[in-house]
């Protein structure tokens, strides 16, 4: 049973505020690492952990009170001058804010959060009292690493297996012991227990709230199937629905009463040029009712940005870099429904970028650079569509040696390798099982993630981009609708059906010539300005007999490679609703959308449809001539 009974409301709003307030600490404490003596940073922390402490005890939840308690007191004195931030210090913060958060975790599952880890309770009491420094001296061995706070976790990231020695030496200073499962109830445990599940928490990237092996409350809350389904509307926007709401109301109104005035014969020019102005005016209308309900789904991205700045600092600490996070764009807004299927394709690329891309302070002076890193992680809209950038200013990218790499293992043959140029070979690290860290660590190495980021983006009808230079840094681009709500797409046409294929991907639309067809490597291709593209036949890549001769040609482009998409006709462009198919989807269909003269039509999913077929199965060019000989 839930905790929370006939509070769901309350501890919905305390959640949706708190964990903002929390991001927010987070922040505030990267900041306040570089510029340990800003009081404005420690006013704002100290209200933040009130703020929270306060919520927790109207909500009944004590084990958290106890903890926001004991970090605020610190902060008080740190604000006042009692007290000095030191780097142990600071780690014994940023510990005590991870557990808040894990806290929160317990509360959206309808649970009271259980007693917070008692190594970390005991280092802030020690805190309080002027003797961390001591107390950390002698927990630990002169041979055993500094503890270091590790790199929050999402649920079913890939890459994530922990390396239990060191995880268990980074927080207690001792050697490993075999994790054990958590008794019932917490009261029942006796003191040496909390060091046990202090392993095993901080193994599996918990903290004490949320233990292995704990069951579910039957009342468990939608929170914790993984999407959040609440959203927070500016108010000036609903007043816009409601205003168009209004105004389409009104013209519902004038288009019955000419309505009754044709019914009744009035069909004269000042009547139906008044129709067509009703018209008029509700397809502007709707129109602009459509576009103020996208807004009402679009979020600052600063939303999603906010937690990286902990997950970098954590993360470079762990590594012995230096490394600055920069966030620009943060006032840039995203359809919500994609804020939190990019999260784990953006922390892998931020990973990626601590760990491979930038380099230790030492290796980075040697070269003439500074010691300090920066990782850039910006965002801006571009027409219809949002950009995202994750840059390093370290050791770029070597194609040469990723395409070594990539033929160690087996993931390509040497004739693909002597085909693929430098872009080609960038792409490669979004193989599955492409690595190339020398050791299997809890961050890398095991050739998992990349390909996982390159899949994420793709199923929001995005691409990403690969750029790099050697001793410069590399550049990490991902594209993305505005919305997944409406697709701007482009109407192709075989035979007398009609599909609807992303705009996006759309370069240009050329006739096809059987002179322009020419045979490369068994395949029909053809030369735009200079460049070789393999001509894929929409019907072949359907499984549909070619009946005619394709009079056009598609230029279309993905992440991976360009090529041409041969069809009959095309019907022009169109902003489609997509609705989509929840009990049958056929493979390479997205959705459909229904057109302005009724007429259903199915979105393709060109992705998929060159994933399932190949795009090395394209169709020769005797062949293709061959079908269309017989079309005439």
């Amino acid at each position: 049973m839930s905790d929370f009974q006939g509070m769901e409301d309350l501890l919905q709003d305390f959640l949706v505020e708190a964990t903002d307030l929390l991001s927010g600490v987070d922040n505030k404490l990267v900041d306040l690492e570089k510029t340990p003596g800003d009081r404005g940073l420690l006013n704002e922390i100290f209200r933040g952990f009130h703020t929270i402490k306060g919520g927790a005890g109207f909500l009944n939840a004590a084990e958290l009170v106890t903890l926001c308690h004991l970090t605020e007191n610190l902060f008080d004195k740190l604000r006042n001058g009692e007290m000095t931030i030191t780097p142990i210090l600071m780690d014994v913060i940023l510990d005590a804010t991870g557990i808040v958060r894990d806290m929160f975790g317990a509360l959206e599952r309808g649970m009271l959060p259980a007693a917070a880890d008692a190594s970390v309770m005991a280092r802030l009491r020690a805190a309080l009292a002027g003797e961390l420094a001591e107390s950390a001296k002698a927990a630990a061995p002169a041979s055993a690493p500094a503890p270091v706070a590790t790199p929050a976790r999402s649920a079913g990231a890939v890459g994530d297996e922990p390396d239990w020695a060191m995880l268990h030496q980074a927080v207690t200073g001792v050697v490993p012991v075999a994790p054990q499962a958590v008794p019932e109830p917490a009261a029942a445990r006796s003191a040496n227990d909390g060091d046990v599940n202090a392993v095993v928490n901080a193994a599996f990237g918990r903290r004490g709230s949320d233990r292995p092996g704990t069951a579910a409350p039957a009342g468990r809350r939608d929170a914790e199937k993984g999407r959040d389904n609440s959203i927070r509307v500016d108010t000036s926007r609903l007043d816009q629905v409601l205003n168009l709401s209004g105004e389409i109301g009104l013209t519902k109104n004038r288009l019955t009463s000419l309505r009754a005035d044709i019914l009744a014969g009035k069909n004269d020019s000042e009547t139906l040029h008044a129709l067509d102005a009703a018209v008029s005016q509700l397809d502007l209308l709707v129109s602009d009712l459509q576009n103020a309900v996208m807004k009402t789904r679009m979020q600052p991205i600063g939303r999603l940005f906010q937690k990286y700045p902990r997950i970098a600092r954590d993360l470079a600490r762990n590594l012995g870099k230096d490394v600055e996070l920069m966030l620009v764009g943060e006032e840039t807004e995203i359809d919500k429904t994609m804020i939190e299927d990019l999260s784990d394709p953006i922390i892998h690329l931020i990973r990626n970028a601590v760990d491979h891309g930038v380099e230790t302070p030492a290796e980075r002076m040697a070269q003439g650079k500074t010691g300090k890193s920066v990782v850039r992680l910006e965002a801006r809209q571009e027409g219809d569509h949002i950009v995202i950038m994750v840059a390093d200013d370290g050791r770029g990218m070597n194609a040469e040696r990723l395409r070594a790499k990539a033929l160690e293992k087996g993931l390509i043959t040497d004739e693909e390798a002597n085909t693929l140029d430098e872009r080609a070979s960038l792409n490669l690290v979004f193989l599955p099982g492409f690595s190339m860290a020398a050791t299997v660590s809890d961050v890398s190495g095991r050739g998992v993630g990349m390909d996982v980021v390159k899949t994420n983006i793709q199923k929001l009808n995005g691409s990403i981009e690969i750029r790099s230079m050697q001793g410069k840094g590399t550049t990490f681009v991902i594209s993305l609708p505005l919305t997944l709500a409406i697709l701007p797409v482009l109407l192709v046409r075989l035979d007398e059906q009609h599909f609807a294929v992303p705009l996006s991907m759309v370069r240009e639309i050329l006739p096809i010539q059987s002179q322009d067809i020419q045979e490369v490597g068994g395949r029909a291709t053809m030369v735009v300005r200079g460049e070789v593209m393999p001509v894929l036949p929409l019907a072949r890549l359907l499984g549909w007999p070619q009946k005619n001769y394709p009079q056009y040609g598609v230029l279309m482009q993905t992440a991976e490679s360009s090529f041409i998409l041969a069809i009959d006709n095309f019907a022009g462009r169109e902003d489609a609703v997509i609705k989509s198919l929840d009990d049958f989807r056929p493979k390479g269909v997205a959705g459909v959308t229904t057109l302005s003269n009724g007429q259903i039509v199915l979105i393709l999913d060109m992705k998929e449809l060159l994933g399932s077929l190949g795009e090395a199965r394209g169709v020769s060019r005797s062949s293709l001539i061959a079908q269309v000989a017989q079309a005439a």
